[in-house]
């Protein structure tokens, strides 16, 4: 199922990288020579037993801990951002190395009751806190949400109390109140937490400034060329604002306001069904699990491709901030095609591997 449904979303984005790539034919090429690893990768890892994945979830851990404070402390800056080290960026590593190694330790934690549950979720919340603050600190807030989203999506998996789940909720609503008194009385304050970049862009979210050709200028073309895509789109190759390079990172983050221009409304629904099939799929194989591990695990892949779709969508669409994170499978760019391709092979491992 999970074969059919990766096929079709890689025919897709085969099609859609072609025409977004016009003015720069290499990417193409790349794109397919990225696809052929990431299909490497998900064969090799489907056929892997899933007790390897549990042995390699310390190390891994520790690995990619490691090194991303030896990037704090000597790693290369590009574009004003320390987030390098021998050219390998370790902030992917830790996207699979917390859902790992959470999964790991509560399938190691026993069935702890009262005050043992609270330390024992204590101290996988600090699992992921750890990585979040040294990746958050590079600065690259959107590849750190994404790893605190893993580690919390195993702990919600884990058993997190609804209780729980209610207060947080509603103190997220409560902040990003807050924030927008902030922001719209007294921005210096969220300027010594936020980089500049990153408040402009939430100011342009929240409609505070208009900079349609600075901070929102992604946006502003992303819109229109969704906008003027209608219901069946403008044909392939035939979209005005990708063709004539309106779109930034059209190839990349944006590649979704291509495939919009270009498709129309209906192609995108064909895209999110393919999406909410291959995410469907993943929760099917946790729900038949048959160890703690590997039902957490397989959770947390499964709702970490869901977390890359809605916020990229989320982004293109406007009713998020601009953040680095790809479209799964489609966007041009090896090393999420890679990450991505690991987490459908682990799920596909853990179904091949059931004992029937």
């Amino acid at each position: 199922m999970m074969v059919i449904i990766l096929l079709l979303i890689t025919v897709v984005s085969a099609v859609t990288m072609y025409s977004a790539s016009t003015d720069k034919p290499v990417r193409f090429s790349r794109h397919l020579e990225n696809l052929a690893v990431c299909w490497a990768v998900i064969v090799a890892l489907a056929y892997t037993p899933p007790k390897l994945f549990a042995r390699l979830a310390v190390p891994v851990y520790v690995v990619g801990v490691i090194l991303l404070v030896a990037v704090a402390l000597f790693g290369e800056v590009r574009l004003g951002a320390r987030r390098w080290i021998f050219g390998f960026q370790p902030s992917e590593l830790l996207k699979l190395g917390v859902p790992l190694m959470i999964a790991f330790y509560f399938q190691n934690s026993g069935n702890a009751q009262g005050k043992q549950l609270w330390r024992v979720f204590g101290i996988a919340v600090l699992l992921f806190a750890i990585p979040f603050l040294l990746i958050a600190k590079q600065p690259d807030l959107g590849t750190g949400l994404l790893v605190a989203a893993a580690g919390a999506y195993v702990i919600y998996f884990a058993g997190l109390s609804w209780r729980v789940i209610a207060t947080l909720v509603g103190s997220a609503v409560v902040g990003v109140g807050v924030l927008y008194e902030l922001l719209k009385n007294d921005v210096q304050i969220v300027e010594k937490v936020l980089h500049g970049y990153q408040l402009k862009r939430i100011l342009v979210l929240f409609g505070l400034i208009d900079d349609a050709k600075g901070a929102g200028y992604h946006i502003a073309n992303a819109k229109v060329a969704i906008g003027s895509g209608g219901w069946l789109g403008k044909g392939w190759m035939d979209g005005t604002q990708s063709q004539l390079q309106f779109i930034p990172e059209k190839s990349t983050d944006f590649l979704l306001a291509v495939y919009s221009e270009e498709f129309g409304l209906v192609g995108v629904i064909l895209l999110l069904v393919l999406y909410l099939l291959l995410i469907s799929r993943g929760l099917s194989i946790a729900h038949m699990a048959q160890t703690r591990f590997d039902r957490l695990l397989a959770g947390s892949l499964s709702m970490i491709i869901f977390t890359y779709v809605f916020v990229n969508m989320g982004m293109v669409a406007g009713i998020l901030p601009v953040v680095g994170v790809p479209l799964p499978f489609m966007s041009y760019g090896g090393t999420a095609l890679v990450t991505l391709g690991v987490a459908c092979g682990m799920l596909m491992s853990i179904r091949h591997h059931r004992i029937r």
